[in-house]
């Protein structure tokens, strides 16, 4: 798969990254359901927590069927669907908020498939700078990872805790941007601990690519973060500002805020 226009095409977030390393500090990943608490919210959330310190936001795609989340996201994107979010939507959201922070189209594949051909475009148009989709494994699907992989947007992949070296290696030489290292086994959520292979998992993936590597899947506070940080590149915040945010957004600024403030402390 050729991955070289994506390479240059995604330069807001390799140049994201390329400043993070020059200032020794780690990247902050935030996520949030594009639509939730509702759209105007929503816009306000993203442009808060690019003001609070988030290096990459991951706008997340409302999905019927999210079987990668768990509860609080599946929550969240349960109530943008009944506001009536689809993935134009989601797009108009992002445009709208014109945020600097690169964002990461976060999405199932079948929200992609029904937006037709051109959807690729118009979401790097609407500001997107790259996509992740959390249910297309490296080979499951190789004309639907050439599309993704050879448009303008950087190709996040994904890599489970129990993925072996070599596999690794393959994942991530279909991506780029960064990879998205899973924490441990299960859906997205918080939890009050890392898991004890973390810094193991985390090595064998800096063995297997030369992209920036961020840790995700059941981080949600400042310590855990700096823990995450500690082995990786970066780390993804997710439920716990989706659960903030549903209490308040400035719940969710001051989340993020902590957040920032650990990882370059």
């Amino acid at each position: 798969m050729a991955l070289e226009s994506a390479i240059i095409s995604s330069n807001k977030i390799d140049q994201r990254f390329e400043s993070l390393r020059n200032e020794r500090r780690k990247a902050l990943v935030c996520y949030v359901t594009a639509g939730h608490p509702d759209r105007t919210l929503s816009i306000e959330l993203i442009r808060g927590i690019a003001r609070e310190g988030a290096d990459v936001i991951e706008v997340g795609v409302p999905f019927s069927d999210p079987i990668a989340d768990g509860p609080v996201i599946q929550q969240s994107s349960q109530e943008a669907l009944a506001h009536g979010m689809t993935l134009t939507g989601v797009l108009d959201i992002v445009e709208e908020a014109q945020v600097d922070v690169p964002i990461v189209l976060f999405s199932y594949l079948n929200p992609l498939l029904s937006g037709g051909d051109g959807i690729l475009r118009r979401s790097r148009e609407a500001g997107a700078d790259g996509i992740l989709v959390t249910d297309l494994p490296v080979g499951a699907d190789e004309d639907r990872e050439r599309w993704l992989g050879e448009s303008d947007l950087a190709f996040i992949r994904l890599v489970a805790p129990t993925t072996p070296l070599e596999r690794m290696r393959e994942i991530a030489s279909h991506g780029s941007g960064f990879v998205y290292l899973i924490s441990r086994l299960g859906v997205t959520g918080a939890q009050d601990t890392l898991a004890q292979d973390l810094p193991e998992t985390a090595a064998r993936l800096r063995a297997a690519t030369e992209l920036p590597i961020c840790v995700g899947f059941g981080v949600s506070q400042p310590s855990q973060a700096v823990a995450a940080a500690n082995v990786a590149d970066g780390v993804v915040v997710g439920s716990a500002i989706v659960r903030a945010a549903s209490e308040s957004l400035e719940k969710a600024f001051t989340l993020v805020r902590s957040l920032r403030q650990a990882l370059d402390s």
